[in-house]
């Protein structure tokens, strides 16, 4: 089903331990069905211990395994980018993303969020993307993501251009039915075709709504700006019951108060969080394929994903970073830092 990066992974160290190498894929112990509660779960290796170029190349250096089961959650990378319409390279996104996460650490001391002593998480690799067939792509990832959710475990994904949502998310209306929908981009991605081609980077959203795949009435689209070829791009949308938050309204704010009101608009049923780096101003991630000026900030991009705390997310995803545009490595490194925010916002985190 999934493709790994690497044959081998290491278990983080536990308290006052040196990490230690483990043969084969993963540590024998993730193969069970669910950790009991009191059972050491997967921790990053802390870099007081280990060198931070040290290890394979997952995400966080988190044990690399081929199954969902016995996780809670999962990073998963689809490095796709057949569907772009502009500049290309996201197909290198996972691997990026995964090369600056090791500035990551375990805790959240800003929210209380203790991800890695409340869940048990891990890498998956890579869907096996077909790079000549954007429809067989979207079958593959269809089919790899079912079975993930099946087993439970929640998927957080590396793009990939957003053409990828949509196959992950008829996987997750076929577990949850509809969904609701937070999506933080620049563009809204309900194009109807493209040089008569249906299914694009620009139109994800709109084969969900012909699929039924989205509760539309809990779908917030923030931070969507740019220009336009009608005067009233965003009418098919709010047509839909869409909640349209345009980038200008939200300038020189806070989005803690526009959260509030999208958590009492999503309520306690299933939400998914589809996150493209484009949402943020080209200032801090330069490194995407549609850049647009005035955006948001990161500041802005962290109220967002803390503000998700309480909510039923069933899963996320970050996309559109473009490695060949990111000659610093800064859109990989917010990327990670997002996809962090967004595991310490799941369900059954505990915060203190």
């Amino acid at each position: 089903m999934l493709r790994l990066l690497a044959s081998g992974c290491a278990r983080g160290p536990g308290p006052g331990v040196g990490a230690r190498p483990v043969s084969g894929l993963c540590h024998p112990g993730l193969r069970q069905s669910r950790q009991a509660s009191d059972a050491p779960r997967n921790q990053p290796p802390s870099p007081e211990l280990v060198a931070r170029s040290v290890g394979v190349c997952s995400m966080m250096r988190l044990p690399v395994q081929t199954s969902p089961e016995g996780l809670d959650a999962a990073f998963i990378g689809v490095p796709l980018d057949t569907g772009t319409s502009n500049r290309p390279g996201a197909r290198f996104g996972p691997r990026r993303i995964r090369e600056e996460s090791v500035m990551l650490r375990t805790v959240n001391p800003s929210t209380g969020a203790l991800p890695f002593q409340s869940l048990t998480v891990a890498d998956l690799g890579d869907v096996n993307v077909n790079l000549y067939n954007l429809q067989d792509s979207c079958r593959r990832i269809q089919e790899a993501y079912e079975k993930i959710v099946a087993a439970g475990c929640i998927p957080l994904t590396l793009g990939g251009d957003h053409t990828i949502t949509y196959p992950i998310l008829q996987a997750m209306a076929k577990k949850h039915g509809p969904v609701g929908l937070l999506h933080v981009d620049a563009h809204t991605d309900t194009a109807d075709e493209a040089l008569g081609e249906k299914l694009y980077h620009g139109a994800p959203f709109r084969r969900c709504v012909d699929e039924g795949l989205l509760d539309c009435k809990r779908v917030a689209q923030i931070g969507i700006r740019g220009y336009s070829t009608t005067l009233d791009p965003y009418r098919y949308n709010r047509s839909q019951g869409f909640r349209v938050v345009l980038a200008e309204d939200c300038w020189m704010k806070s989005l803690v108060p526009l959260m509030a009101e999208v958590r009492q608009q999503m309520g306690g049923k299933p939400i998914y969080i589809s996150f493209d780096i484009d949402a943020l101003d080209p200032a801090y991630a330069p490194g995407t394929g549609t850049p647009e000026i005035a955006g948001l900030t990161p500041g802005q991009a962290l109220e967002i994903i803390r503000g998700c705390q309480g909510l039923n997310v069933v899963g996320c995803d970050l996309v559109e970073v473009s490695p060949p545009y990111d000659l610093s490595g800064n859109t990989a490194l917010l990327a990670a830092n997002l996809l962090f925010e967004m595991l310490c916002a799941l369900p059954k985190v505990t915060t203190v």
